[in-house]
């Protein structure tokens, strides 16, 4: 099998900040190839585990191609993330990046993210172009913040108010940001149903006790997702 290409990039976002990412490629580029552009959690950067393992399977196993980027906050090594027209306005331009530099002229696009990440990414959906969001064919989230550890009757729903597409939500059985049956029937009544997926013993990072930085299982779930969405939408 030939080797799946890699590049790092550096994305302007003005004058004075550019931002570091990093695009996984499959080996051979279609018009139509998928696109998954992942955003990293509040307290790690595109190098978290989690996001390095799904590029790399997506780009070998799925023919997808997935770009991660850092943040501002992330890229300086600052400790508390930018506010959050910061976010929202790096998410966009690497989007806009996206579509002039790197995607074919018929490639689904994706967007996603773990916990922050994921979060923003469906805040952008929710809101659409006529919001100054952003349009997508799929939505993928990894460790969704629904609520504060130890505050189960307080849910993070705002984010979600309209995903109109299809969504892969997946989430650990042991994470105290995100109880799965709290999230579950919150994803049966999306606009478009959104589907769970539950990491036995995951955390928050999807991790497993005694299987450190194993996310087959995510990736390959994963995979399948964007298979079955493209497959529907062409």
């Amino acid at each position: 099998m030939t080797k799946p290409q890699a590049a790092v990039l550096k994305i302007s976002l003005s004058s004075e900040s550019i931002v570091s990412a990093k695009v996984d490629m499959p080996a051979r580029l279609l018009a139509g190839t998928p696109v998954l552009i992942l955003a990293h959690g509040a307290n790690n950067d595109l190098d978290h585990p989690l996001l390095a393992a799904l590029a790399s399977y997506l780009s070998t196993e799925a023919q997808t191609m997935v770009v991660r980027f850092n943040f501002p906050y992330s890229e300086r090594k600052a400790g508390a993330p930018d506010p959050a027209p910061v976010l929202e306005s790096t998410f966009k331009r690497v989007h806009d990046y996206v579509l002039d530099e790197l995607a074919g002229p018929e490639a689904p696009l994706f967007l996603g993210g773990k916990s922050l990440g994921g979060r923003l990414a469906a805040e952008l959906l929710s809101r659409g172009e006529e919001g100054e969001g952003l349009l997508a064919t799929g939505l993928v989230v990894l460790g969704y913040p629904l609520h504060r550890p130890g505050h189960p009757h307080s849910l993070n729903l705002e984010p979600l108010r309209r995903i109109g597409v299809p969504s892969l939500f997946c989430v650990g059985s042991r994470d105290p940001l995100c109880d799965p049956e709290l999230l579950r029937p919150v994803l049966a009544r999306l606009q478009h149903p959104g589907r769970l997926y539950v990491v036995e013993g995951g955390d928050h990072s999807l991790q497993r006790p005694g299987a450190k930085d194993d996310f087959t299982g995510v990736c390959a779930e994963v995979a399948n997702f964007i298979r079955e969405t493209v497959g529907h939408t062409s």
